[in-house]
């Protein structure tokens, strides 16, 4: 079962584990300074093969009229997004469309999780559709296409690129 994630640990030195309370065992990743500040999110590989994203609502998630910001729900759905594709992205990607439906809000303390699907995988981009839900209401479904990148590292500042 958890032959996947013992590979894309490998892949990804950037994937902590975590070790103790409510995500013992889930799986995170730690370069993405955003969603490390607007997390923590949270992944696993089901047994079947799925993979389930999830996260508690706390505080710092909540709109004025303290439901989860829609923002929140966008950036955790992009989460899903490359934990979704982690089987067959095998590498760096970024997200080039991002379409989404707002159904239901979700308040402090409530479990958001999200489950979706690759619907198909081509040479360089990957089309996902996915849903996230707390506890059996519907709150936000999205359909995304990420591209496969090759990744270089930035150019320092001051440096001429050529």
């Amino acid at each position: 079962m958890d032959d996947l994630t013992k590979s894309a640990f490998l892949n990804r030195p950037d994937l902590h584990v975590e070790t103790e309370g409510e995500f013992k065992g889930w799986r995170t990743w730690t370069r993405d300074n955003y969603e490390s500040h607007n997390g923590p999110f949270w992944h696993r590989m089901e047994d079947d093969g799925s993979v389930r994203c999830a996260f508690r609502v706390e505080k710092k998630h909540l709109n004025g009229m303290r439901n989860v910001h829609g923002g929140a729900f966008m950036t955790f759905a992009d989460y899903c997004l490359f934990a979704f594709a982690t089987p067959v992205l095998q590498g760096p990607g970024v997200t080039v469309s991002f379409g989404c439906e707002f159904i239901d809000g979700a308040r402090e303390g409530e479990l958001v999780e999200g489950s979706g699907e690759i619907m198909r995988a081509g040479g360089s981009m990957i089309f996902l559709r996915g849903v996230l839900t707390s506890g059996e209401r519907s709150l936000f479904t999205f359909s995304a296409t990420i591209k496969r990148v090759n990744w270089k590292p930035p150019a320092k500042a001051g440096a001429v690129v050529t």
